[in-house]
């Protein structure tokens, strides 16, 4: 396993070949990007979700290319007040072409899946994402070992059809 820095997160984010897959396991993150308009949210205030457009524009290129984005959210109910401003918020992100799916916590706990949040990109490499306990991004790992990518392939393939479809879901 070795680190990398955001940048090259970044880049793999951009440059997959095939297929991006993400597992997300908590019911809270503080990405410094995102607390100022889940902070609008919480306000009542409106949001224009501009600070998506770049990341939407990069979901619409995947999708023309032929490329799938996927994410599962395992999610306690009732919602933390993070995952229900990521509902509230993320159509711009699902009309762009990534696919969003919700599973409730209690669904899952017959599945094995590793401790970490993660991207898998083109069947190939796994990047976790490791968190603070205040829900900081502070350490981004990778790695290309056969066998973490197929647990990762495996676990992701056993919660994605349960899962339900972002303009489906409705919360407890």
């Amino acid at each position: 396993m070795e680190e990398i820095t955001d940048d090259e997160f970044q880049e793999l984010l951009k440059t997959f070949k095939r297929s991006s897959i993400h597992l997300e396991t908590r019911d809270a993150y503080g990405t410094e990007v995102e607390l100022p308009h889940m902070a609008k949210w919480a306000a009542g205030e409106p949001d224009d979700l501009e600070w998506l457009q770049d990341w939407c524009t990069t979901l619409r290129g995947h999708v023309a290319a032929g490329r799938t984005v996927k994410r599962a959210r395992i999610v306690s109910e009732p919602l933390s007040d993070y995952q229900r401003w990521t509902l509230a918020i993320g159509h711009p992100i699902v009309e762009a072409g990534e696919e969003v799916r919700f599973i409730p916590r209690r669904q899952v706990s017959e599945f094995c899946f590793p401790g970490n949040d993660y991207y898998l990109f083109d069947d190939e490499r796994v990047v976790f994402l490791h968190y603070s306990g205040a829900g900081l991004n502070n350490a981004l790992t990778t790695t290309t070992n056969p066998a973490t990518v197929e647990m990762c392939r495996k676990a992701f393939d056993q919660i994605w059809p349960l899962a339900t479809p972002y303009s489906e879901y409705k919360p407890e």
